[in-house]
């Protein structure tokens, strides 16, 4: 086993697991804000009239 005591290991553990969680919140911000960037089809054209294409 290391020699560090059980309250700096302890201590450690808790250091890399924040950083683990941190971690995964920084990703799942990451897909949200890019989930919301991507092109949406817009809506039906509300008046009933057909819409003009090329």
């Amino acid at each position: 086993m290391s020699k560090l005591p059980k309250s700096t290991a302890a201590i450690a553990g808790a250091i890399g697991s924040a950083a683990i969680a941190a971690a995964l919140l920084y990703a799942g911000k990451r897909k949200q804000k890019s989930d919301r960037n991507k092109a949406r089809q817009p809506g039906p054209i509300p008046s009933g009239e057909q819409p003009e294409t090329d």
